[in-house]
């Protein structure tokens, strides 16, 4: 029975000679990610922020347009508009406004008055500052104790040189993740964080599946030197490794094009996680073990095989 193979079973690309181009190119993504954080920060939802958001249906497809004019007379502050799936199904997210719960009502009550009184009000949601901000320290502290959980993972099934590569590799696709949202202006919400949860994940999943053929060839090849066993294993699973980020961005694609605006920044930020854990796998995960001097179970000094 013959299997699907994208490259050759045998490919020699010299990914390990071409480590230095690699950290550089993560060294600028890191510095441009970070340096967008601090000075654009990141567009938060109303998940982070607090505000409204109203879900509704009308029986014709809307005008979206004039829907926006409508509400922007209403003076309300920040108000974004946006379809929800089906072209007569749309999504209203306010501005937390000034004052209490009173307040926020009065501006639910400026909307309805708005828009025609056929108009079916599915949803009516309010997410307060101190609702925002729990959601918002919970979301960090997910996206931490995941990281704290894979290392622990990783350092268990591997030595702790294969669990700190991991986790610098991954580090990487979480901090670029959260800078493409800040350089787009894409908003930032719990579906964000619920991708870069799962960015995580796949990015991990990645990495040892590379790091357990460098960990069968370091145990089969005691006298190769360490730059070519690395070399061998990356491109042993290089085939692999597009086959399962090419399947599934073939599915992210979908989601993207076609699940609606809901959706999209959650889609999108995983297209990107995908792109650039495949990326970290291969072009940095692997080529730091040669700098965190992994145990060949030789009893010599790994530098004199380099």
């Amino acid at each position: 029975m013959k299997t699907l193979n994208l490259l050759p079973i045998k490919p020699n690309l010299n990914f390990i000679g071409k480590q230095n181009i690699f950290f550089i190119i993560s060294a600028l993504f890191l510095v441009l990610s970070i340096g967008s954080f601090f000075t654009r920060s990141l567009n938060y939802g109303i998940d982070f922020q607090g505000g409204i958001m109203i879900e509704i249906r009308t029986t014709q497809p809307g005008n979206l347009a004039q829907m926006r004019s409508l509400l922007s007379d209403l003076k309300l502050g920040e108000i974004s508009l946006q379809e929800f799936g089906e072209p007569t199904d749309f999504l209203i997210r306010i501005q937390k406004q000034d004052g209490g719960e009173r307040a926020q009502q009065k501006a639910v009550e400026k909307v309805k008055a708005s828009l025609p009184p056929d108009v079916e009000y599915r949803r009516t949601e309010f997410v307060g500052p101190k609702v925002s901000d729990e959601l918002f320290r919970d979301g960090i502290l997910a996206v931490i104790f995941a990281i704290i959980g894979i290392l622990a993972y990783i350092w268990f099934r591997f030595e702790w040189q294969f669990g700190l590569g991991a986790i610098i590799a991954l580090c990487h696709d979480v901090l670029t993740t959260v800078g493409i949202f800040s350089l787009t202006g894409l908003e930032f919400n719990l579906s964000t964080v619920a991708a870069i949860l799962t960015i995580a994940g796949y990015s991990i999943n990645d990495t040892v599946v590379v790091y357990d053929r460098v960990r069968e060839n370091l145990r089969k090849y005691k006298s190769m030197p360490l730059t070519a066993l690395l070399n061998n294993s990356i491109n042993e699973t290089l085939s692999r490794t597009i086959m399962t980020s090419l399947t599934t961005l073939l599915a992210l694609g979908s989601l993207y094009i076609l699940g609606g605006e809901v959706i999209r920044g959650f889609s999108f930020g995983m297209i990107w996680g995908v792109l650039v854990g495949t990326y970290s796998s291969v072009c940095l995960a692997v080529p730091l073990l040669l700098y965190l001097n992994v145990d060949r179970g030789t009893g010599t000094d790994d530098a004199k095989t380099r």
